[in-house]
């Protein structure tokens, strides 16, 4: 007989991609604390970044147009592999939220986490 390892409410039965976006929910829940204002943008989890002539992004950050919202993206397989531990994950899209927040908003990203490379 087959069927799943796990409950469906047991951590365990979370794909990686259902567990790497609860970490980017994490990180922006944190954030919208200090700065209410990250309700209005959208954060996406995408696999992989479109093609670039120059390394490969963890993430990135479109300013809102016309009838759509700022979107920050956050770029799962390049973060996954940089990384070896859930905690160094969670630390990693941490950062590249803050810094993709903080390009949106013209600041440093210092001033929206101070604790932004101390942990």
């Amino acid at each position: 007989m087959r069927g799943p390892v796990a409950p469906p409410q047991v951590p365990l039965a979370a794909s990686r991609a259902e567990t790497f976006r609860d970490l980017v929910q994490d990180s922006v829940d944190r954030l919208e604390r200090r700065w209410p204002q990250l309700a209005d943008i959208d954060f996406l989890v995408l696999e992989v970044p479109g093609t670039q002539d120059d390394g490969v992004p963890l993430g990135g950050a479109v300013p809102a147009a016309k009838g759509r919202p700022a979107r920050i993206m956050v770029y799962r397989r390049p973060v996954e592999i940089r990384t070896k531990s859930r905690d160094e994950r969670a630390l990693l899209v941490h950062e590249v939220v803050v810094e993709q927040v903080a390009e949106l908003l013209g600041l440093s990203p210092e001033s929206v986490d101070p604790r932004y490379g101390q942990d």
